[in-house]
C-alpha cells in the first residue's frame, strides 16, 4: 500500500486520539508528537506552522505531513501557492532539512570532483535504474561543465533487498567509484563489509521526500527528480 493511501487510513483512526491536541503550544505539539509517533509509527523531527493558517507542518523521517490544529485531520502532499506561480511550498520547506540531513552524510559520500568546480550536486541513486544508469555514463560530461557529482544510496527495492546488498558492495568496494561504474554497467561487484551503513542515506532519503531515483539536490536544497542531461542541468545551476 502506498504512503499516502495509508496515512489516509490511518488518519480516520488516529483523529479521535489526536482530538485532545488542540492548541499549538509547546506541551500540545509535545503530545501531538507522541500521539502522531505512536499511531502512525513514524519518527518526529519538527512540528512547526504551516504556510495555512490552521495547519501544523510535520517533519518526519517519512517526509512532510500536515495536521489541523485541533488535531482531527491528517493530510499528505503538497501545498502550492496559486498567487505566485504555483510555487510549491512543501518542496520549499524541505530545502533547509535536506542540507541538514545530508551533512552527516558527506564522508560517505561517493564524489566525481569536476578539475574546474562550479557546483556540487548531490544524487540519491540506484546501481539499477536505467535514467541514473545514463546519468553516470555521461559523469564526464558533468565534470567537464564544472559539476562535481556527488551520490548517496537509495535502493528502490528498500532494505532489506538483494538490490541494497549490491549497493552496500560498491560503498564497501576498495576502489568504489569503479565499482560503481562496473555496477551500473550490469557487473556484478563482489561482496564486501565495511563501517559504512547504507541504510542512513537511504533512510534519510525518504525523509526529505525522495520516492524515486535517479534524485538530485542542489547546493540551496532543492529538489530535482529525475535525470537531467548535462547542459540542462548547468542552464538550471548558473
Amino acid at each position: 500500500m502506498k504512503l499516502s493511501t495509508a496515512l489516509l487510513l490511518v488518519a480516520s483512526m488516529v483523529a479521535p486520539a489526536l482530538a485532545s491536541a488542540a492548541s499549538t503550544t509547546e506541551g500540545s505539539n509535545a503530545q501531538l508528537t507522541s500521539e502522531l509517533s505512536n499511531k502512525l509509527g513514524v519518527q518526529i523531527h519538527s512540528v512547526q506552522p504551516s504556510p495555512v493558517a490552521g495547519l501544523l507542518q510535520v517533519m518526519t523521517d517519512r517526509g512532510v505531513l500536515y495536521i489541523t490544529e485541533d488535531g482531527s485531520k491528517l493530510f499528505h502532499g503538497n501545498i502550492y501557492d496559486m498567487n505566485d506561480r504555483m510555487k510549491n511550498l512543501t518542496e520549499a520547506s524541505l530545502a533547509g532539512p535536506r542540507l541538514e540531513m545530508i551533512k552527516p552524510l558527506v564522508p560517505d559520500m561517493l564524489v566525481y570532483k569536476a578539475k574546474n568546480e562550479k557546483h556540487v550536486v548531490t544524487v540519491f541513486t540506484d546501481v539499477d535504474c536505467g535514467y541514473c544508469r545514463k546519468l553516470h555514463n555521461q559523469m564526464s560530461d558533468y565534470n567537464d561543465l564544472g559539476i562535481t557529482i556527488r551520490y548517496l544510496a537509495y535502493p528502490r527495492a528498500g532494505i532489506p533487498s538483494a538490490n541494497a546488498d549490491e549497493m552496500q558492495a560498491v560503498w564497501c568496494a576498495k576502489d568504489p567509484l569503479k565499482a560503481m561504474t562496473e555496477a551500473k554497467s550490469g557487473g556484478n561487484v563482489k561482496a564486501a563489509s565495511c563501517d559504512i551503513d547504507i541504510s542512513k542515506q537511504y533512510n534519510a532519503g525518504r525523509a526529505i521526500g525522495i520516492n524515486g531515483t535517479p534524485a538530485l539536490i542542489l547546493e540551496d536544497g532543492t529538489m530535482i527528480p529525475g535525470y537531467q542531461p548535462p547542459e540542462d542541468l548547468i542552464k538550471t545551476l548558473d
